[in-house]
């Protein structure tokens, strides 16, 4: 079983100090107080038994082998199951990109944010959980309702291959999705950073979801280089929007305890 580090510890024995662009200052600046505007009316909205029929399926591709789940993104920081067993786990033939447009969660019909998911092609380093084997229908169907909320979305997950130091894994994974439904594929990075600086929905802002994945990726060893100069291109972004010296601006509850709970001022990166 690979180790993973916590976010204070170094990457690798040869690891040198790396400094984010974005920080928690920039961070609040892009917070504001936003209503759940709830589903989309174009959406189907998923009902118990939407959720307990995909999980079966799930379950019965899997042939009864140990569930395992590809986290690429929040799911490395916001995880909100119980794992026994964590890797680092590599998924070649799919990268991360920002290509699901949202207007809630993390955007608003007025400002809409992007999300990340797994497009086909290159390569995707990330960290892959196990899962308690308790009652398994349950585990994939609690996983299922933190990532899906409308039937339009249900071809999004899926099983796929990943490589670790310990051997080929199969994994529940979440793409972009067969059907494309509102996805925005292949913007320009600065295009992309022009978003995430403004948007911001009833859970938190799109720059806070990037800070906090480029954050946790470098604390397990996981350079990207695109995220990483993303969250440069947000910085500026946002002093652009807001001067290069903005007054403090508060913090909503939730957001403040998430950026409290997480080290700042430097992560690692290997050489």
């Amino acid at each position: 079983m690979s180790e993973i580090p916590s976010a204070s510890s170094p990457a690798s024995p040869r690891a040198k100090q790396r400094r984010m662009s974005l920080t928690p200052e920039l961070v609040a600046l892009c917070y504001r107080e936003e209503a759940d505007p709830g589903l989309n009316p174009r959406f189907t909205p998923m009902e118990d038994e939407d959720y307990r029929a995909l999980a079966l399926k799930l379950d019965a591709q899997s042939g009864g082998a140990p569930l395992w789940v590809f986290a690429y993104g929040s799911l490395i920081w916001k995880p909100e199951f119980c794992s026994v067993e964590s890797r680092r786990a590599t998924a070649y033939g799919w990268h991360r990109a920002f290509s699901l447009k949202i207007d809630r969660w993390r955007g608003s019909r007025e400002a809409p944010g992007l999300m990340m998911a797994l497009e086909p092609g290159g390569r995707c380093d990330g960290v892959i959980y196990r899962l308690e084997e308790g009652d398994r229908i349950a585990q994939i169907e609690r996983l299922l309702r933190r990532e899906l909320s409308s039937r339009e979305t249900i071809s999004t997950v899926r099983w796929m291959p990943v490589r670790t130091p310990e051997g080929p894994v199969n994994v529940l994974g979440f793409w972009l999705g067969s059907t494309g439904h509102d996805a925005v594929s292949r913007l320009p990075l600065e295009e992309v950073a022009r978003i995430l600086a403004r948007a911001c929905g009833h859970v938190g802002s799109c720059a806070e979801y990037l800070y906090n994945t480029v954050l946790h990726l470098e604390a397990v060893g996981i350079h990207d280089r695109n995220l990483w100069r993303l969250q440069a291109l947000v910085a500026d972004e946002i002093r652009r929007l807001h001067g290069d010296h903005p007054a403090p601006q508060a913090l909503g509850g939730e957001t403040k305890a998430k950026l409290d709970a997480v080290p700042v001022v430097k992560v690692t990166d290997p050489v």
